[in-house]
């Protein structure tokens, strides 16, 4: 995997709740850290990844599926034939948390391979 930034060398520490959701500026400095194209809107993180065909878009979608699993911590997922919507947010918690952040990064060194 290539490296986005410093967020992609961390691993997601389990969330069981009892914590804080990330501050908006916190999440912004974050955000600022992922590749273009990632939003911060309503507690949650999200980007759209366009593809070719179909096959590329499922080739994606399992990969980001073994980042995930890996992780354990999962994405909401929106799937159509060319694009695929990635979504994260820290259910536990109601907000964002730094694994989310994590993921993202990790998704975007998958997207560049």
């Amino acid at each position: 995997m290539t490296q986005v930034c410093d967020l992609t060398d961390r691993t997601c520490k389990p969330c069981e709740g009892g914590i804080p959701p990330l501050g908006k500026e916190e999440a912004e400095n974050l955000l600022k850290q992922l590749e273009q194209g990632w939003q911060l809107a309503d507690s949650k993180i999200s980007r759209v990844f366009s593809f070719k065909n179909y096959y590329q878009t499922m080739a994606f979608v399992n990969a980001a599926a073994w980042i995930s699993h890996r992780e354990d911590h999962h994405p909401d997922m929106t799937v159509g034939y060319n694009r695929c919507q990635v979504e994260y947010t820290t259910h536990a918690i109601g907000g964002l948390s730094e694994n989310d952040f994590i993921c993202a990064a990790k998704i975007d060194a998958l997207f560049k391979l």
